[in-house]
């Protein structure tokens, strides 16, 4: 049987999860993720979590597909709640709101470990994200722009490490980008015009905006 491909989004996703591991897929929709990784084998298991039923079904249908029942476990889950922590050494969250994403971790009571590895995909307000992780003693080890479904998104590789963090307000649309990279180039680009947006009302912007512009020239 001739094995899918992932879109630009879940493909970065892919990549940044270690060999062996053993994933926890977040809001995994189709599962498309873990089953890819599976037949691929980079991954030893999943749990492949989604807050709502019918996702869950299709995700099932999947697995079912693939033959992968003895290595999906497919779990109703509102973020990590059902989720334990030997369960999981790698984790993705993607597909959702940077803001939710922070909550899914501040929720977790184990999640702030060296042992583990966090791969995030935020959709929406990404500074938001960086900014918990830099508050909380996150460090992104490596992040990468994608394009999907003709959008620009990025994908953040995460390690806890308990550190303490000092940056500017700009730094959270940088994070560790390649700015070098023409997908993180038009990634900040389109997040410059979102700002330019959000800057007729609030002016403190425009610095922010002058910075990021001096580095995509």
């Amino acid at each position: 049987m001739r094995i899918f491909e992932l879109d630009g989004r879940l493909s970065v996703c892919a990549d940044f999860v270690r060999h062996d591991s053993r994933l926890a897929d977040i809001g995994t929709d189709h599962a498309l993720l873990p089953v890819w990784l599976l037949l691929n084998n980079k991954i030893k298991s999943a749990v492949a979590c989604d807050i709502n039923e019918l996702p869950l079904n299709s995700g099932r249908e999947c697995v079912e597909k693939y033959s992968l029942t003895d290595k999906v476990d497919l779990r109703l889950s509102d973020g990590l709640t059902n989720v334990k922590e030997n369960e999981a050494d790698d984790i993705v969250i993607a597909g959702m709101g940077g803001e939710l994403i922070a909550k899914i971790l501040d929720d977790c009571k184990w999640i702030k470990s060296h042992n583990k590895h966090l791969v995030l995909q935020p959709m929406t307000k990404y500074e938001k994200l960086t900014e918990y992780l830099y508050n909380n003693g996150f460090e992104i080890d490596c992040q990468k722009a994608c394009y999907a479904d003709k959008k620009y998104y990025t994908v953040m590789s995460v390690y806890f490490s308990g550190n303490d963090k000092e940056y500017e307000y700009s730094d959270l649309f940088f994070g560790k980008l390649d700015t070098d990279d023409d997908f993180s180039k038009a990634f900040l680009r389109s997040t410059v015009n979102h700002l330019k947006k959000r800057a007729l009302g609030d002016k403190t912007l425009d610095k922010t905006i002058e910075k990021i512009e001096a580095v995509i020239k």
